[in-house]
C-alpha cells in the first residue's frame, strides 16, 4: 500500500526558515513527479512546487526563489526547504503524486510574529 507522510511543519517567525519532509513507501519517488500543494482554510489549492522525475524543478510565483524542492534518493524522501518565510505562507501543506491520486495527510505552517 502507498502511503505518503509529511513531516516538519510548525511555528516560525517571519523571515525564518522551514524544511518539510514527505516520506514515500510502496514507491519509489525517483520514478514519479511529485508536486507539493498548500491549502489555507477558505481559499483555493495553490500549487507550490514540483520535481518531475526527470529532474525539472517549478514553483508558484508566490513562492519562487524562496522555496526549493528536492529529493533524496537514498531515504526516498522529498524536501520542501522554505526560506523567507512570510505571514501568507501560513497553511497546510500537503504533498502528492499526481499519477496515483496519492497524498500524504498534510502538515501545519504557521508563520507568526
Amino acid at each position: 500500500q502507498v502511503q505518503l507522510v509529511e513531516s516538519g511543519g510548525g511555528l516560525v517567525q517571519p523571515g525564518g526558515s522551514l524544511r518539510l519532509s514527505c516520506a514515500a513507501s510502496g514507491i519509489s519517488f525517483g520514478r514519479y513527479n511529485v508536486v507539493w500543494y498548500r491549502q489555507a482554510p477558505g481559499k483555493q489549492r495553490e500549487f507550490v512546487a514540483v520535481l518531475a522525475s526527470g529532474g525539472t524543478l517549478n514553483y508558484g510565483g508566490s513562492v519562487k526563489g524562496r522555496f526549493t524542492i528536492s529529493r533524496d534518493d537514498a531515504t526516498n524522501t522529498v524536501y520542501l526547504q522554505m526560506n523567507n518565510l512570510k505571514l501568507e505562507d501560513t497553511s497546510v501543506y500537503y504533498c502528492t503524486v499526481p499519477a496515483g491520486d496519492w497524498w500524504g495527510q498534510g502538515t501545519q505552517v504557521t508563520v507568526s510574529a
